[in-house]
């Protein structure tokens, strides 16, 4: 990647952003917010739909399971348009199959199929594999090298923002305030129940819409903006004239370390996140829905913290000391949450979320840090490794709905972030007692 000639000056005074380039960078830096609203709507989808759509926990499951596949199966082809096409229009096809996703669910909606959702799902979970792709390689090159972790940092900053935000637009404008046991659902005649599901599928379609259109907005500035040229990557070749393998190169131990603990992280994380409010509503059961939305977002919102913390404690403790501290204190309080009751399990869940908060980051840069120019195929099978997300919550939810309670579930993700915890121990033990903070990496 390169910045542009003319603003060769200014860079080598240190510039945050390029001269020219201030509405490109805030575009591109929208797109971290746009990815993490689709990730966290998954959350309060999970609960709605077993309303709307009279489905069970496991089946429920499923919306993380289709989302994150779509992740998976779409992040190596994101990379070879923009290899053909450029970066800008990789962001321009994740912009249009986002839009063309969040527009689908309104007929979903209106039939009440859940194969259309997940269907629907599915086409935004590729467009954000896109953006995702792309959003790392334009922050970074949008001023001076020596400040390009301020930059990520800084995007990365709007993803925990939008996964802050989520719950809260979900909680409000989707979550109708109606609440039903299952008994009274049952009791009530054919049509009034036939009528208060379609009801509650329908309170998807607002907030989609304007996602959809907000989407639109954005492709339409990113179409004209001015944004700096790229060299698109993965065209290197070795001393031979050939191209490296992408998948050979995970015979370097680090890197294939870190696409196991990523497996088990992203699993933890979406396996949390995607029953919190069926947890909530099982240990506490008069509180609301929208409440335990709130408190969601209250987690997630020491997510973000989790982060900015986490940066700062890594000026003094190693990296890898650090992410294995958090990955116990995760282990502890996951553990907590599912051995014991009422608002101490809810404040156990609800605290995970900061120590889950830097692992990301961490294991992506331990994973590439020494792998040079290869950094850029190492990469995305750490991205890939995010379909953990889509293995875990069908799990907890097949779980769940065998034993009929979900509380002893969270002992999962306890496991998962033990996994890590071990990844965490391995790797300090290899690095020694000399290491450097990690660069930034994608936030989830």
């Amino acid at each position: 990647m390169a910045i542009p000639e003319q603003d060769a000056g200014e860079n080598r005074r240190g510039a945050f952003i390029a001269p020219g380039y201030l509405a490109g960078f805030i575009l591109v830096t929208s797109l971290f917010f746009l990815w993490a609203l689709a990730n966290n709507f998954n959350d309060i989808l999970i609960r709605q739909f077993q309303k709307a759509l009279d489905l069970n926990r496991a089946e429920a499951g499923f919306i993380q399971f289709v989302f994150y596949i779509g992740y998976f199966t779409m992040a190596l082809p994101a990379g070879m348009v923009m290899r053909r096409f450029g970066y800008r229009a990789g962001i321009l096809a994740g912009l249009g199959l986002y839009a063309v996703g969040a527009l689908l669910f309104y007929p979903a909606a209106e039939i009440r199929v859940y194969a259309a959702f997940l269907a629907a799902l599915f086409v935004i979970a590729a467009g954000a594999a896109f953006l995702e792709t792309a959003a790392n390689p334009y922050i970074v090159a949008f001023g001076h090298p020596s400040r390009a972790e301020q930059r990520l940092n800084f995007a990365q900053a709007f993803n925990g923002f939008g996964g802050f935000l989520a719950p809260i637009i979900g909680g409000v404008f989707i979550f109708s305030g109606i609440e039903h046991s299952k008994a009274d659902i049952a009791a009530m005649p054919p049509a009034q129940q036939a009528a208060y599901r379609a009801t509650e599928a329908q309170m998807v379609q607002g907030p989609y819409l304007v996602l959809a259109v907000l989407v639109v907005l954005i492709a339409i500035a990113v179409a004209m903006v001015r944004l700096p040229h790229i060299e698109p990557p993965g065209r290197a070749s070795d001393a031979h004239g050939k191209r490296p393998s992408r998948f050979a190169i995970l015979r370097e131990p680090a890197l294939a370390g870190a696409v196991t603990a990523q497996f088990f992280n992203i699993g933890a994380q979406v396996g949390v996140w995607s029953f919190f409010i069926d947890f909530v509503k099982e240990v506490t059961p008069t509180t609301p829905e929208r409440t335990a939305a709130f408190l969601l977002s209250f987690s997630l919102a020491l997510f973000m913290a989790g982060r900015f913390i986490g940066a700062a404690l890594m000026q003094r403790i190693a990296a890898t000391r650090l992410l294995t501290f958090f990955a116990l204190a995760g282990v502890f309080l996951a553990a907590l949450a599912a051995l014991t009751g009422g608002w101490i399990a809810v404040g156990a869940l609800t605290l995970t979320s900061l120590f889950m908060s830097i692992m990301f980051p961490t294991i992506f840069s331990l994973g590439v840090k020494d792998l040079g120019e290869r950094a850029m195929l190492g990469a995305p099978l750490i991205v890939m490794a995010i379909i953990g997300g889509a293995v875990f919550p069908p799990m907890m939810g097949f779980i769940s709905q065998a034993i009929g309670a979900l509380q002893p579930v969270m002992l999962v993700p306890a496991l998962c972030l033990a996994v890590v915890a071990f990844y965490a121990t391995r790797a300090h033990r290899a690095a020694g007692r000399v290491e450097t903070p990690p660069a930034a990496s994608p936030l989830h």
